[in-house]
């Protein structure tokens, strides 16, 4: 299995925007669902936003409508457009497939979100 590579990560200040990127290798892009998830330190990672092959996209509760999740067709690419940031959206944030695949954990890419 290919490990992902996320980026796009960083320092926000609450109320800000980050655009997250996410190349998926194409076996895993046309066939599987691909979605984002999040981690803070001591918890188990978290569902952010998936999209379905089919293009049905879902979101985590608490998302509340702030991230929206889309995929690059021609690239491979997902991306999450995250708006209105809280500190509480600060984690480690991972790309995967839905179900997630234990082999394509990456090192995820780090979002701060200031007060």
């Amino acid at each position: 299995q290919v490990q992902l590579v996320e980026s796009g990560g960083g320092l926000v200040q609450a109320g800000g925007s980050l655009r997250l990127s996410c190349t998926v290798p194409r076996s895993i892009f046309n066939a599987n669902h691909v979605g984002w998830y999040r981690q803070t330190a001591g918890n188990q990672r978290q569902m952010v936003a998936l999209s379905q092959a089919n293009g049905v996209k879902t979101y985590g509760a608490f998302v509340k409508g702030r991230f929206t999740i889309s995929r690059d067709n021609a690239g491979n690419t997902i991306y999450l457009q995250m708006h209105n940031l809280t500190p509480e959206d600060s984690a480690v944030y991972y790309c995967n497939s839905f179900p997630p695949s234990d082999d394509s954990w990456g090192q995820g890419t780090q979002v701060t979100v200031s007060s």
